[in-house]
């Protein structure tokens, strides 16, 4: 496990080689004068879940923002070996970045249908419809609600319904930010269970923020910890659970 030190200012190494598809390095990243994000580096592995802790204010989410796009930032992130640093967010969905943004990210004024329709608009018409049933098997909730608007779903079933919709154009690297929020603890269950399946069956990565950290890291295979937009300590997620430190911060014991 790495942990970054005070005394020698060390980050953590990135993990290459062949199975390495995202990797970020020296990143820095905020928003007018104001720096969220102070030399990231990190990385995730082909078919990976790898999650980012940190208390509020850390620049979780600012970290997703900037690999996907969202926001301009210095350093560099590659997707399969390619550099993609400042890509706007159109171009990554294209090689086969998804995210999944705080707040759900649905279009609330549109059926679950349309959501998922617009969720593929540039698929041919029968890879769309076989991207509906698909997102249909992984969430039969949904099917049942096609002509609901977004806005009528309830919490967990917009959550379902924003990756779904991310599912449209079957991604590589899925960027997740806060999934369990505001979630029941049976619905954040079913949530998991479909990503975990969306890994074993697509090989899909997964980098995921999240403020259940005890729930986080019994799903995730690495994990990092954010702190002032500094990764302060790295590390397997079993290796961090059962850190001293880690425990009194994150899982409340």
């Amino acid at each position: 496990m790495t942990a970054r030190s005070e005394d020698t200012g060390a980050a953590p190494a990135v993990e290459r080689g062949a199975n390495a598809l995202l990797e970020v390095e020296g990143l820095h990243a905020g928003y007018g004068h104001v720096r969220v994000l102070h030399d990231l580096t990190f990385s995730a592995g082909e078919g990976e879940i790898v999650a980012i802790l940190g208390p509020n204010g850390a620049g979780k989410t600012t970290t997703l923002r900037a690999v996907s796009g969202e926001i301009r930032p210095r350093g560099r992130i590659r997707f399969g070996g390619e550099d993609i640093t400042g890509r706007p967010p159109e171009a990554l969905v294209r090689l086969g970045v998804a995210h999944v943004p705080e707040g759900r990210g649905t279009f609330t004024g549109f059926s679950v249908e349309e959501n998922l329709l617009l969720g593929g608009y540039t698929l041919g018409r029968g890879e769309l419809r076989e991207r509906v049933e698909h997102c249909w098997s992984l969430f039969p909730e949904l099917r049942e609600r096609r002509s609901q608007r977004a806005a009528s779903l309830s919490g967990g079933e917009q959550q379902m319904l924003a990756i779904a919709r991310a599912l449209m154009r079957p991604p590589r690297l899925l960027l997740l930010d806060e999934p369990s929020l505001g979630l029941a603890p049976l619905v954040t269950r079913r949530v998991f269970d479909v990503l975990r399946r969306i890994r074993a069956e697509d090989g899909t990565t997964l980098v995921i923020v999240e403020q259940n950290a005890n729930l986080v890291l019994g799903f995730a295979d690495r994990a990092y910890v954010l702190e002032s937009g500094r990764i302060s300590l790295s590390g397997t997620a079993a290796e961090l659970r059962e850190r001293d430190d880690v425990r009194r911060s994150y899982l409340g014991y």
